[in-house]
């Protein structure tokens, strides 16, 4: 992973793309393990599996090039997010078999919403009304996906919802680590524990995957190792509040790839739900960018409050 730290937003733009692009990329990669293209149906557990070795074998090889220095870890907080992060991404695998990409993505972009309410309990954070406005804005485009109603209600959309409320509990541990310890070192222990984690959770579920299915396998860990370095980097180089906005090219991706994959066009309630979510989704990241630019300091939730000092790490 390289790391001049020059602020540089063009490039920081051109590392959040790719980052999205690569992260579609693997959601496509899930659907076609979880479907009988390449041989038997593989089990979400197990393709959440091949997504952590294959990632962590990737990593591993980038740090010994880089070799950078590592720092007492917060292993507790490590162990939490790392599994709420397993766990989120093997409902999102496991909902792209049953649903399009597009809808899939867009309920999952709930996570920062799930956050924000998570926030309070668990940090002890307040919501001001606007804050609450723009998560009742992107529920709202969350139950249009789900299509409530009994002839076009999807089941396996609750997957996905599930998958984002786990991931906003994700983004409290990402809280609790980031500016503590080395992005690289984050990114090995995220995925060394996510290897046993999902090791053991596949246990049961094992079957051997055919010669395509390892490819695939391989390809998933590594486009998202990608990703995760490209996104990294990009918040190296330029304000959270201008590389966040950049996630939702995710959607646009994952649609491009449902229609050229599977000739799947997006249909006008897929549109109108996605369109919703990230209208409320944006709204809750361009009040933190506004709070940010105001000079006041902002919670995870996006609320000005007074700055604590925060001690080092031993």
């Amino acid at each position: 992973m390289f790391s001049p730290r020059a602020h540089n937003p063009a490039l920081a733009a051109v590392l959040a793309c790719m980052g999205c692009a690569f992260i579609a990329a693997t959601v496509l990669i899930a659907k076609a393990l979880g479907s009988d293209q390449f041989g038997p149906a593989l089990h979400p557990l197990q393709v959440s599996n091949g997504r952590f070795v294959f990632a962590f074998a990737g990593l591993s090889l980038a740090a010994a090039v880089v070799r950078p220095r590592f720092t007492r870890p917060r292993m507790g907080w490590h162990v939490a997010r790392t599994t709420a992060g397993w766990a989120g991404v093997t409902l999102m695998f496991a909902s792209v078999a049953y649903i399009p990409l597009a809808d899939a993505t867009a309920i999952t972009f709930l996570n920062p919403v799930f956050a924000m309410v998570l926030a309070i309990p668990l940090l002890g954070e307040q919501v001001g009304r606007i804050r609450w406005m723009a998560a009742a804005t992107a529920l709202l485009g969350a139950l249009i996906l789900l299509r409530p109603t009994p002839d076009s209600f999807q089941p396996a959309a609750l997957l996905a919802l599930g998958a984002a409320a786990i991931m906003g509990l994700e983004l409290i541990f990402i809280k609790r680590l980031s500016g503590r310890e080395g992005a690289l070192q984050i990114l090995l222990i995220n995925n060394a524990l996510g290897v046993v984690i999902s090791t053991l959770a596949v246990l049961a579920v094992w079957q051997q995957p055919t010669p395509a299915q390892w490819g695939l396998l391989a390809m998933l860990g590594l486009l998202m190792a990608c990703a995760q370095t490209c996104l990294v980097n990009a918040m190296a180089r330029a304000e959270a509040s201008f590389v966040a906005p950049f996630s939702y090219l995710t959607l646009i991706f994952a649609a491009f790839y449902d229609v050229v994959f599977y000739a799947v066009i997006p249909d006008g309630v897929t549109v109108a739900g996605a369109m919703i979510i990230v209208a409320g989704a944006l709204a809750l990241a361009l009040r933190e960018a506004w709070l940010r630019r105001s000079g006041r300091p902002v919670t995870l939730s996006g609320t000005a409050t007074t700055p604590v000092p925060v001690p080092d790490p031993e």
